[in-house]
């Protein structure tokens, strides 16, 4: 029952950050405009920051399949919850952009993530290099899987906002195979997807051994 309402949590969460992330990427298309990357960059900056509050003592708030993984890999998440927490993300990512396609049609390819024009494997790199810098974050802020620390949602929704809004117009920045999986099977456009399969989580798996060792070094202090 407890993980249920854990993967409960964790579907509602991931559907309210791709609903309101990717909406703004769809209502800045709808209205010319008016909602600027910097906007969408900061939606997905405090909606993460929200949902830590919300749901940071229940299901740790991962809602993306890589920092589930990444706290798999650092022993502070038990392997028989990696897989239901996935498809419950995954889960709630699709629903998300389904529900955004039937109301409002699709706009800028339901906020898929599409790598820019003859940047792939640039862009390969850049999301690797996101997720690192977002797990090797949550990993030093949090004090486990499980957390709602005044700091940590200020912090981790800092660098989500950080990371969109310089890294966005290049990779979409993503960092989260379940926000760029709803987006690309609402809009039927998988161009470059497998990037943003790939890349998340290998970023927060490298992000693992770099946190261990800064933690050894502050043991040294």
């Amino acid at each position: 029952m407890r993980l249920s309402r854990q993967c409960a949590a964790e579907a509602i969460g991931t559907f309210i950050l791709v609903f309101t992330g990717t909406g703004a990427v769809m209502f800045g298309d709808i209205s010319v405009g008016q909602v600027t990357p910097l906007g969408i960059g900061l939606v997905f900056g405090l909606v993460v920051m929200a949902l830590i509050y919300t749901l940071g003592d229940i299901s740790g708030a991962h809602i993306n399949p890589a920092v589930t993984l990444g706290f798999w890999a650092s022993g502070q998440f038990k392997a028989k919850q990696v897989a239901p927490y996935i498809l419950s993300q995954c889960s709630g990512g699709v629903l998300a952009s389904l529900l955004l396609r039937v109301l409002f049609g699709n706009h800028a390819n339901m906020g898929a993530t599409i790598p820019k024009e003859g940047l792939i494997y640039q862009c390969l790199i850049l999301e690797i290099i996101l997720t690192f810098i977002l797990m090797f974050v949550i990993l030093n802020v949090a004090t486990g899987a499980k957390e709602k620390g005044i700091v940590v949602g200020i912090v981790v929704g800092g660098v989500i906002a950080l990371e969109a809004i310089f890294a966005g117009p290049i990779s979409g920045a993503s960092m989260n195979p379940a926000r760029s999986l709803g987006p690309a099977i609402a809009s039927m456009n998988f161009t470059g997807f497998w990037i943003y399969l790939l890349a998340p989580p290998l970023g927060a798996l490298l992000a693992v051994p770099a946190w261990r060792w800064i933690r050894l070094a502050k043991r040294d202090l």
